[in-house]
């Protein structure tokens, strides 16, 4: 059994619902989860896993939220080469741009990223649902 630790911010809820989400899809393919607001998570809680999944809305001029989550992902930089690892979260304007980035500066600390990452617009709903259900499907098998 893999064990997930799925690590994330959230403003409005989005991002949070997509966590439970993709909490969902690990749980039904038998992953061990652990669901961590990162005021909660450390860099044991990276290191521990078998994957980490981190979760950040897009702020401001398209960054990932900057009072707690990029002092963290700055904290585990020497720690996720060779780490499996995915990113997800929601935006309300924007293409993208952020998670574009996040993707290249993880790949830039070595980690094995599970894909491109999953992004929502808004609150994840009908078909989104399932995609973030997918991500963490995949995230258990990856």
């Amino acid at each position: 059994m893999s064990k997930v630790n799925i690590i994330y911010w959230t403003g409005t809820g989005n991002t949070e619902a997509m966590a439970k989400l993709i909490e969902e899809g690990a749980k039904e393919k038998g992953a061990e989860v652990k669901l961590l607001h990162v005021s909660e998570a450390s860099v044991d809680d990276v290191k521990g896993a078998d994957m980490v999944l981190l979760g950040s809305p897009a702020m401001g001029a398209e960054v990932i939220e900057e009072s707690e989550m990029e002092p963290f992902v700055d904290s585990i930089a020497s720690s996720v080469s060779g780490k499996k690892l995915g990113l997800f979260g929601s935006y309300g304007w924007g293409d993208g741009e952020w998670m574009r980035s996040w993707v290249e500066r993880m790949e830039g600390y070595g980690a094995n990223l599970l894909n491109e990452g999953l992004i929502v617009q808004e609150a994840p709903e009908g078909s989104s649902e399932e995609e973030c259900r997918n991500f963490g499907r995949e995230a258990a098998a990856y």
